[in-house]
């Protein structure tokens, strides 16, 4: 009598529709969260770039229009002489400039984290408002500074009585633009040194001192070991910054237009190539090859920096 009615139950349940399992709540979450992100890369960076690959394969021929070509215009680019004599000047002014700014940036971070200066909060505002000066700005007032004729160096040199400043000479131009750059980045660099020194440990400067660790030992054990990371990452930047070298040179190509070309630097090729010669294609050549030489160097040097960080 008992599996009689048993059986019922289990053909009612049985019959009985099995509950779905409820979805996964936040599923879509993160692609909310992303998706702007995604659109503005795709739309701004992987679009041109996938453009001006696609320009660089072509060629504005007076026969037959615009004709795929290939490779031809890479082929070109590598025995351009004045792409490559553009190149040299970034790549000196790379190994000259940025150790140079790296190392005040550096000290400057340093001395501030030392709690020995006078007026901290002063020094560290001083020294970072540069980076807030627009660069266009800061162009034209060290284009003023270098004037010959009206500026600060013309002033000097009639004090003197001699011409011994001349900041837009062949020798001394690309040195005056490695000036302009270091006062404007000096800050920048020096706000991400300082930022990480603020974040080590207190812990390690009392066992330091309690093992009778003078300045230059806590400096050299502990802060610059705690610097590497964000050595890395300004170097990379400067890297990238110099190969992009363009406001600059390009503005104050006004006062110095015998020294300072539309070849100067690659971008500078590259902008005059486009707007003022309609070479469309052989201009997006000059950025596709930049914009790779930048990424493989700026790839080596995070790769090495890494490895020695992990150490």
């Amino acid at each position: 009598m008992s599996t009689l009615a048993a059986r019922p139950a289990e053909a009612a349940s049985a019959s009985r529709p099995t509950a779905r399992r409820p979805k996964p709540r936040g599923r879509y979450t993160g692609w909310l969260f992303v998706g702007p992100f995604v659109v503005v890369l795709v739309a701004m960076l992987i679009i041109p770039i996938g453009y001006a690959l696609w320009l660089s394969l072509f060629r504005d021929q007076l026969i037959g229009g615009n004709q795929f070509v290939w490779f031809a215009n890479y082929a070109k680019l590598f025995q351009d002489a004045a792409f490559w004599q553009g190149f040299g000047r970034v790549g000196l002014f790379l190994l000259v400039q940025v150790p140079i700014m790296l190392g005040l940036a550096l000290v400057a971070a340093l001395s501030l984290d030392s709690a020995r200066l006078w007026g901290t909060g002063f020094f560290r505002i001083a020294v970072f408002l540069p980076y807030a000066v627009p660069g266009v700005v800061a162009a034209l007032i060290w284009g003023f500074i270098y004037g010959n004729q009206f500026g600060l160096t013309g002033a000097a040199n009639d004090l003197l009585g001699i011409d011994l400043l001349q900041p837009f000479s062949p020798t001394w131009v690309l040195t005056s633009i490695g000036n302009v750059v270091t006062w404007e980045f000096l800050g920048y660099n020096m706000l991400i040194f300082y930022a990480a020194l603020r974040v080590v440990p207190t812990e390690l400067y009392e066992a330091a001192e309690l093992d009778g660790a003078g300045p230059m030992r806590t400096v050299f054990s502990i802060k610059l070991p705690a610097l590497r990371g964000p050595m890395v990452i300004a170097t990379i930047f400067s890297i990238i910054g110099s190969f992009q070298l363009f406001n600059e040179p390009n503005l104050l190509k006004t006062l110095a237009p015998n020294v300072i070309g539309s070849s100067f630097t690659p971008n500078m090729y590259a902008y005059s190539l486009s707007f003022s010669g309609q070479q469309f294609n052989y201009s997006a050549t000059v950025a596709i090859v930049m914009g790779v030489i930048t990424a493989v160097i700026a790839y080596v040097v995070q790769v090495r920096g890494t490895r020695q960080e992990n150490r």
